[in-house]
């Protein structure tokens, strides 16, 4: 009987989510593994095409589904967007925080006007998604925020200071909010922390400084980042890195902050120079272009699970001897 009531707690059938971003990459792929669980969906973002047809995806799956036109960055529109969702379907279960937008390249080149919707984009839109739908979690006694905050909010991305800034400040965000809820049982606030994803993301993001690059072939996979939301959703805990790639790559840099970010600069450096490519604002201050998608190009084909924790534990060897040798040749010169 027990078996049968825990099986019963982690089902999500006829469950309602609200997917922020839901259009393309991790966010699509959200919506489609949330509809595969036989979830009610509310899908957000900017562009009406993109919408309609991830629409389109929820239909073919027989799931009950709307689209909602939403810029997470003006707070009206998020309360909007929560006031549809409740309007159609009577309560909220599960919300994700997921829209977000990058800028990358050399801090002073990239126009204000782009860091400041970046900060508005991703640190305003998941403090309006909060601000939002915490008060109907508080008024149902139940609910769950799902912030997809990414490693970002642990170690800085390189030339992405204000995306860096935004995921640090999601982190803090949430972590004051996780006390503030802390009385009320049924209400849940997760944080997933992904490594760089295989989707559209990077080719959508806004581009400066000679950057023109494509997804590293040791991405993760969208959709199963967005299987990890899904157990966040079903199993919620307060923070969940969802490979072995993203905690490595964290406690890496954990151990060698100096060493990884100045060999990350100086790599991108390099590619700034080698590629020399022509600036873009992509889809910072407008709706993503096509292609509307859960995957992106990637610059060499993409190897399997086990090369990719082979690469990640080779590289991280490999930065533990440079410093060992490092330390002692100091340790000779005095």
């Amino acid at each position: 009987m027990k078996s049968e009531n825990n099986l019963e707690k982690r089902s999500l059938r006829g469950k309602t989510v609200v997917v922020t971003g839901g259009s393309s990459g991790v966010g699509r792929a959200a919506v489609e593994a949330f509809a595969l669980e036989g979830c009610n969906i509310v899908i957000a973002a900017r562009g009406q095409e993109a919408l309609d047809e991830t629409l389109h995806l929820c239909n073919e799956l027989e799931i009950k589904a709307i689209a909602v036109p939403t810029d997470v960055s003006v707070a009206e529109e998020v309360d909007n967007l929560v006031k549809k969702a409740l309007l159609e379907f009577g309560r909220i279960d599960i919300w994700v925080n997921n829209a977000g937008v990058m800028a990358s390249g050399k801090f002073e080149e990239i126009p204000m006007s782009l860091h400041e919707q970046v900060i508005k984009t991703n640190l305003f839109g998941y403090m309006h998604g909060a601000y939002s739908v915490l008060p109907v979690f508080k008024e149902q006694n139940e609910g769950i925020l799902i912030n997809n905050v990414s490693i970002g909010g642990f170690m800085p991305a390189p030339y992405s200071a204000v995306y860096s800034s935004t995921k640090f400040g999601i982190r803090g965000m949430m972590e004051c909010l996780q006390g503030e809820i802390s009385d009320f049982a049924d209400i849940h606030i997760a944080n997933l922390y992904p490594q760089i994803q295989r989707s559209t993301g990077n080719s959508h993001s806004a581009k400066y400084s000679g950057l023109d690059f494509k997804v590293p072939p040791f991405a993760s996979d969208p959709r199963d980042t967005a299987a990890k939301i899904v157990q966040l959703a079903k199993e919620p805990q307060k923070d969940l890195f969802p490979d072995f790639t993203s905690r490595a790559l964290v406690n890496i840099y954990e151990m060698f902050p100096k060493a990884i970010i100045n060999t990350a600069s100086a790599g991108m450096r390099l590619m700034m120079r080698l590629k020399n490519g022509e600036p873009t604002s992509g889809n910072v201050l407008e709706p993503s272009s096509e292609p509307h998608q859960i995957y992106g190009d990637t610059l060499l084909p993409v190897p399997g699970k086990k090369t990719k924790m082979a690469l990640v534990a080779g590289l991280g060897l490999g930065l533990a001897y440079m410093i060992f040798r490092s330390r002692n040749s100091n340790d000779d010169e005095v």
